[in-house]
C-alpha cells in the first residue's frame, strides 16, 4: 500500500485515482457483442460461450428439475445462512414502501405520487471464482416486494453446464424461475434486446467484470440500468480507538474481491501505520484468494491526516462504495458525510456483514458515483408516477397563474385548455387573440 503522509489538497486527485481500465477501448469489442446477440440471438449466445467460456451450451435455459436438485448439493448451514439473510433483507426493504399521501397546494387541488413495479426486469449474476449468490437475494427479493411480474437472471455455468447451486437455491427463495447461463457482455444484450429464449426486459441489474459495465452503459438507449458500477472498493477512516486487527480485515476483506480492487485507509494516527500494515501482512498469508488480495494491495492506499474533520473531506472527495468508521463516532461527523454508497460505524460493524445479512443492500455506486448515485433500494424496481385532481373551484383558482404563464410562452393553446373549462367560449377566447 502506497503512504500519504499529510497530503495536501493537490494530491487527493492522486489518491483518489481508481485503477480502472480505460472502457473506451472495451467499446469495439463489446459492441460487436451486442450487435452480434442483436440480430442472430441464441446462435450468438451460444457462439460466444463456446469462444469465451469454452462452453457449448446444449441448454441456454436452467430447468425447474435443475434448480430442485440446487438444494440437496448446499449444506443445512448455508442454507440456514441463506433464509436468515433473506429474512433480514426482506425485512429492511419492506420498510421502504411508501404511503399515499395527498398534498393540497390550494384549495381544490389534490396532487399525489404512487410507486408501480417495473414490469420487466434483468439480474446479471456474476459466477466465475467468486458466484455471488449473495447478489441474487439483494436483487431478486426487492424485485419480489416491489411487485415486478417478470424476474430474468442471467450467470454463467461452469465446464459442466452447471450454475452454482447456490445460485439457483437463492434464486428460488426469491421466486425466480427464469433463469439462463449465459455470463458477460452477451448476457447484457439478451436481456435488452431479448432472444428466441431469453425474454426482454426494461432495466437491468448487477455487477460485473468491465466487459459487463460498458455493456450495460452502451445498451441505456434500449433499456434502464441500476447504476455504472466497477471493481469492489473500501475505505476506512481509523482514529486511536480502531483495532489494527480489524482494520487490517476489512481492508483484505475487500481486496480479496479481484485484482482491480481498492482499498483505502486514513488514520489520524501516523502510529497506526504499521500496525496496520503488520496485520495485513500476517493475515494475508492465510488466505486462499492471497495472490488476488495481494495484486490489489498493490494499487491501494495509507493516508495520514491531521484529524477527522480532514479525514471525511477527503473520503467525500474519492466518494466510496464501502466507508468504515473505525473511529470515534458522532452526529456531527455522521452528519458531514455526503458521499458514500453504504457507511459501517464503529469496531463492530464489518463491511461483510453489510455484503450478506444485516439487510441493507449491497449493490452500491463504485468509481465515485456514490456522489451523485444511491445503492439499489425498493425504489430501483419501481416507477413514481404523479397524479393531479382539480374540482372546478381549484381550476378557478389557478386558472389566471396558468394562462398567463402560458401566454408568455407563447404556448396559446395550453392557456385556451384552461378558459374554456372556466367559462370562456372559443369565439370570446379567439376575440381576446
Amino acid at each position: 500500500m502506497k503512504l500519504y503522509k499529510y497530503p495536501t489538497r493537490d494530491c487527493w486527485p492522486e489518491i483518489g485515482a481508481r485503477p480502472l481500465q480505460d472502457s473506451r477501448k472495451l467499446i469495439p469489442a463489446v459492441t460487436e457483442i451486442l450487435s452480434a446477440v442483436q440480430k442472430k440471438g441464441d446462435a450468438a449466445l451460444r457462439d460466444f460461450s463456446k469462444k469465451f467460456d469454452g462452453v457449448a451450451l446444449t441448454s441456454i435455459a436452467v430447468t425447474p428439475a435443475e434448480i430442485k436438485e440446487a438444494a440437496a448439493r448446499l449444506t443445512p448451514q448455508l442454507k440456514a445462512a441463506l433464509k436468515q439473510a433473506k429474512k433480514n433483507i426482506e425485512t429492511f426493504h419492506r420498510s421502504q414502501k411508501e404511503s399515499r399521501q395527498k398534498i393540497a397546494p390550494m384549495d381544490g387541488i389534490a396532487c399525489w405520487r404512487e410507486s408501480r413495479p417495473i414490469e420487466k426486469v434483468g439480474l446479471y449474476i456474476p459466477g466465475g471464482s467468486a458466484p455471488l449468490f449473495s447478489t441474487v437475494l439483494m436483487l431478486g427479493l426487492p424485485a419480489r416486494i416491489a411487485g415486478c411480474k417478470e424476474v430474468v437472471l442471467c450467470t454463467p455455468c461452469n465446464k459442466e453446464q452447471q450454475v452454482h447451486p447456490a445460485i439457483l437455491y437463492a434464486a428460488s427463495l426469491c421466486g425466480i424461475n427464469q433463469i439462463f447461463k449465459i455470463g458477460g457482455a452477451q448476457a447484457i444484450a439478451a436481456m435488452a434486446y431479448g432472444t428466441e429464449t431469453v425474454p426482454q426486459v426494461f432495466k437491468i441489474f448487477g455487477p460485473g467484470n468491465q466487459y459487463v459495465t460498458t455493456a450495460k452503459q452502451l445498451v441505456q438507449n434500449q433499456v434502464a440500468i441500476d447504476m455504472p458500477a466497477g471493481p469492489s472498493e473500501v475505505l476506512v477512516i481509523a482514529d486511536q480507538t480502531a483495532d489494527p486487527d480489524f482494520v487490517a480485515a476489512d481492508l483484505l476483506a475487500q481486496a480479496e474481491h479481484g485484482p482491480d480492487s481498492q482499498v483505502i485507509c486514513i488514520t489520524t494516527q501516523a502510529g497506526m501505520v504499521k500496525k496496520i500494515e503488520k496485520a495485513v501482512t500476517a493475515q494475508l498469508k492465510n488466505l486462499p484468494r492471497k495472490d488476488i488480495a495481494a495484486r490489489a494491495l498493490e494499487h491501494s492506499r495509507m493516508v495520514v491526516v491531521k484529524d477527522l474533520k480532514e479525514a471525511v473531506q477527503l473520503s467525500n472527495f474519492y466518494a466510496p462504495e464501502h466507508l468504515i468508521l473505525a473511529c470515534k463516532v458522532t452526529g456531527k461527523l455522521l452528519n458531514e458525510i455526503t458521499a458514500a454508497g453504504s457507511v459501517f460505524i464503529g469496531n463492530h460493524s464489518p463491511e461483510s456483514v453489510g455484503d450478506y445479512a444485516s439487510g441493507t443492500n449491497h449493490t452500491l455506486p463504485t468509481n465515485g458515483y456514490a456522489a451523485a448515485y444511491s445503492g439499489v433500494s425498493l425504489d430501483s424496481f419501481c416507477k413514481k408516477i404523479t397524479f393531479q385532481q382539480l374540482t372546478a373551484k381549484g381550476l378557478k383558482n389557478i386558472a389566471a397563474t396558468v394562462t398567463t404563464m402560458a401566454e408568455a410562452e407563447g404556448l396559446q393553446a395550453h392557456s385556451n385548455a384552461v378558459k374554456l373549462r372556466i367559462g370562456n367560449p372559443l369565439s370570446a377566447i379567439r376575440n381576446q387573440q
